[in-house]
């Protein structure tokens, strides 16, 4: 009997032992942290936040904030932070996680502060010729996989009026150029969806009732090929001075007839690492709802980058598209609506063998009427763009209608 005892006693300690391995493995760590510039304090929005040699990332907020889970068994990896023009910040994770926020100082790069002249006889359309020759070269040419956090918030007349949230994982096969630049090439699976009750709300029919996110994927010029390789646009970009990212110094280019256009462009392969576009406003008619006729109002977009196994990987878009709706007979100016739309890629997974399946992958009609129940385990421990100051005016918005939790799990 007491061998039976012994033996039991045994196995329940292997058992208890090996339980206590898997939670520990299962755990995540959370760094939590604020990035700004050494010498003014002002924080750095957007800073990219990582594991040095891992594919998992995210980006601080607009007041250089962040919060990133990493699996444990990262503990004794490198945390990197890095932002064009300054010197990237390296850390183990074991000396940063557990200390509460962390301040993460990042001087200047030695580029920017002696201000570098252009020695080189290349020109700004030299620089984006090469750069889209070589899409090819710099960019996967076998399937990958991204897993990511999208989000976009709706505005009338300057009050929020909606949020969704989605967890997602985007499929594609490589960077080919597209026969058709207006059809999505990538496949979405939708993970988690979450809302809340003003997209129910009557004005949100003033906006595009098509599937966001897909419009979100289908304005990465880089993958569409949506930059014209002309001679008019390469005799019409200007060479700025140079700029420094991630231990590399790199060229920035632009374009700033009727809209502006700024990439910056890596030195060493001439890989795309950040764009910027922005255009203002013109008389073009969009839509038209009952009474009321809507024009485009301006758009403002920025695109990054960054590097997994020797290529370039989509890591962060943003959006912000403007709109103005008249009355069809006078032309009055009535209400002007915002969709601000981000989708942040924490997960980068090269050279996979994962795919979507046709049943699987999100449908082309709108987002809120893929939504799933809420999973509040799930978003608790999902890198998603930090909250800011700036968010609480729109969470203030929408907590009108009730708390957004309840909204959530579509209860008003």
């Amino acid at each position: 009997m007491s061998i039976f005892i012994d033996s039991m006693k045994f196995y329940l300690a292997i058992a208890a032992f090996t339980l206590l391995a898997w939670q520990t493995h299962a755990q995540k760590i959370t760094i939590s942290g604020k990035v700004v510039d050494k010498e003014t304090r002002e924080p750095l929005t957007f800073a990219t936040v990582g594991i040095n040699g891992k594919s998992i990332g995210t980006i601080t907020n607009l007041q250089g904030e962040f919060d990133f889970h990493i699996p444990q068994e990262y503990r004794n990896e490198i945390l990197l932070i890095s932002m064009l023009g300054y010197q990237s910040y390296e850390s183990p994770v074991w000396s940063i996680s557990g200390n509460g926020q962390v301040i993460f100082e990042l001087s200047k790069s030695t580029t920017i502060l002696n201000e570098v002249i252009v020695r080189d006889s290349l020109s700004g359309g030299d620089i984006l010729r090469i750069a889209l020759n070589r899409i090819e070269q710099n960019f996967p040419m076998s399937p990958f996989m991204l897993e990511g956090f999208y989000r976009d918030v709706k505005k009338v007349a300057n009050t929020n009026i909606s949020l969704l949230e989605a967890a997602v994982k985007i499929y594609d096969e490589d960077y080919r150029e597209p026969r058709n630049k207006f059809k999505l090439r990538e496949r979405v699976r939708l993970l988690e969806v979450r809302k809340s009750i003003g997209y129910e709300s009557k004005f949100t029919t003033y906006f595009d009732q098509d599937n966001l996110l897909e419009d979100l994927l289908l304005h990465n010029n880089i993958r569409y090929r949506q930059i014209e390789a002309r001679e008019e646009m390469y005799n019409a970009m200007l060479r700025e001075p140079d700029s420094y990212y991630n231990g590399h110094e790199i060229y920035v280019i632009s374009h700033t007839q009727d809209y502006l256009l700024k990439i910056f462009v890596n030195k060493q392969d001439y890989s795309i690492i950040h764009l910027e576009f922005e255009i203002g406003s013109s008389n073009e008619l969009v839509g038209r709802k009952k009474n009321l006729v809507s024009r485009f109002a301006g758009l403002k977009k920025t695109i990054d980058f960054r590097p997994v196994n020797g290529k370039m990987y989509l890591s962060f878009m943003s959006i912000t598209s403007k709109v103005t709706w008249h009355d069809i007979k006078t032309n009055e100016l009535k209400f002007e609506t915002e969709l601000f739309q981000q989708l942040l890629v924490n997960e980068i997974k090269a050279n996979t063998h994962e795919r979507i399946g046709a049943t699987e992958r999100m449908r082309n009609y709108g987002l809120q009427y893929q939504d799933q129940p809420y999973n509040k385990e799930f978003w608790d421990n999902y890198n998603v763009i930090k909250d800011t100051p700036l968010d609480k005016k729109v969470l203030e918005d929408l907590e009108k209608a009730g708390p957004l939790q309840k909204q959530f799990r579509g209860e008003q």
